[in-house]
């Protein structure tokens, strides 16, 4: 193996987080602020996914006090704490990106039924 799989295979954690696009996710960030750490929640649609190994990541989206915001989480990064299913999406494509245009109950994504 070359030097730079070698240090890709260190950095993959062994149990990642299963997303799939449409699920709604919290997820727990590490926030260092000074030499303080804490753990701080983003809640949002997973709109995204980009595979390709340790460079593995997932878009999340939500509406926050009338304004979009976006965040691009690498799933085997340590900042990333864990990452909670609180329910799974019914959509029939891989990137929702339309969801950037619609406003109130027209964002929505229904929920899939297990």
């Amino acid at each position: 193996m070359d030097a730079l799989k070698l240090i890709a295979q260190d950095s993959i954690k062994s149990e990642a987080p299963s997303v799939e696009i449409g699920d709604t996710v919290k997820v727990h960030v590490k926030i260092k602020e000074g030499d303080r750490e804490r753990i701080q929640l983003f809640e949002g649609t997973v709109i995204a996914k980009r595979h390709g190994g340790v460079a593995e990541t997932f878009t999340v989206r939500r509406v926050a006090h009338g304004c979009g915001v976006e965040r691009v989480f690498p799933i085997h990064s340590p900042n990333v704490d864990k990452v909670e299913l609180v329910r799974h999406g019914k959509v029939r494509r891989s990137k929702l990106y339309y969801l950037r245009d619609r406003v109130g109950k027209a964002a929505k994504v229904k929920e899939q039924l297990r």
